[in-house]
């Protein structure tokens, strides 16, 4: 599997939610931050204006889209003007359709007149361990407008997700809706790191993913994390010396291949962990490059500071039975 897909897999846990919402003028809304999720809003019709405390007001036209990758709030508005007005008068709610924090609803309902803009709320719950540095680079919230001829897959996710939300239920809907829902957190990210692909404006991980000796390198890991890999082979499919690779890496990725490599197999034994809760620990040590059980273990411990037995009980245990985070 290549890197964004697998880190994609591994973040999310349970079936993504969202929700079709309209706002009828004058309306401002402040949403709340819900750390433990990603969540995106799309522009359906109309306009409306994305205000975040450190920034200037954005105009949002059709098709923009709002990501916000670690769940950090924000506000919208009908206008910048009706959000300074009534900031103070602002409800907060949560803007992802993962489950609602207090139970608010947004001002939806206006008899007399059409609606000022229509979005497309949605959200992931996150899984409880480590984010992939390659989401932790992002900004807090991610603005793609829609261009003309730009990320046409993008753009065919957001329609046939409007489509399938505007319309009555029909058969398949729930499972067609949840499907789009992960084409559009993938297109969303790819376009992403295209946009600043294109502009050399890449941060760390998007720099190497645009490298195609490191992406290669790192795919490779991806693609079969148990191989036992050395820095040679790494650099070899890459095309490059041991050192070339080396340094790459470490000033893109911030670690060195192997580092990066046990982090990725330590991450993947802690999903397995929680998703396969009868899988023998001999079996997830195997599945993650390690054939003897007790060095899965000790490494395991020095990256959770949780021996993996442990890790599997407080991770699978109900929710009013678990104490917190692994490593508090």
């Amino acid at each position: 599997m290549d890197v964004l897909s697998d880190v994609i897999s591994a973040l999310r846990v349970g079936r993504p939610g969202s929700e079709r919402v309209e706002w009828y003028s004058p309306w401002s809304q402040r949403f709340a931050d819900q750390p433990g999720t990603a969540g995106f809003l799309v522009v359906l019709q109309g306009t409306c204006w994305l205000i975040e405390e450190a920034s200037p007001p954005v105009r949002l036209d059709p098709g923009d889209l709002v990501f916000s990758p670690q769940g950090n709030g924000y506000a919208l508005a009908d206008s910048a003007d009706t959000f300074l007005i009534g900031q103070s008068k602002a409800t907060s709610v949560p803007r992802h359709a993962v489950g609602r924090a207090d139970g608010a609803e947004p001002p939806t309902r206006d008899p007399g007149g059409r609606p000022h803009a229509v979005t497309l709320c949605g959200g992931y719950r996150l899984a409880p361990h480590p984010l992939h540095p390659l989401l932790r680079e992002l900004p807090a919230t991610i603005h793609i407008p829609a261009r003309p001829g730009r990320h046409p897959e993008l753009r065919a996710a957001v329609d046939m997700l409007g489509a399938e939300l505007d319309s009555r239920r029909r058969p398949g809907t729930d499972a067609l809706v949840a499907v789009l829902l992960d084409m559009l957190l993938l297109c969303s990210l790819r376009a992403w790191f295209e946009e600043h692909r294109d502009t050399g404006t890449a941060a760390n991980w998007g720099a190497a993913l645009a490298d195609p000796g490191l992406s290669t390198a790192l795919n490779a890991i991806h693609d079969n994390p148990a191989h036992p890999w050395t820095v040679q082979e790494l650099a070899d499919k890459a095309r490059m010396s041991r050192a070339t690779l080396s340094r790459r890496f470490t000033i893109l990725i911030r670690q060195s291949p192997l580092a990066y490599l046990t982090w990725w197999r330590m991450n993947l034994a802690a999903q397995l962990l929680e998703t396969e809760p009868s899988a023998p620990l001999a079996a997830v040590a195997s599945r993650v490059g390690y054939t003897s059980e007790f060095a899965f273990a000790t490494a395991f411990k020095r990256h959770f500071d949780l021996s993996p037995g442990r890790y599997r009980r407080r991770a699978t245990a109900p929710p009013h039975e678990q104490p917190g985070p692994p490593g508090q």
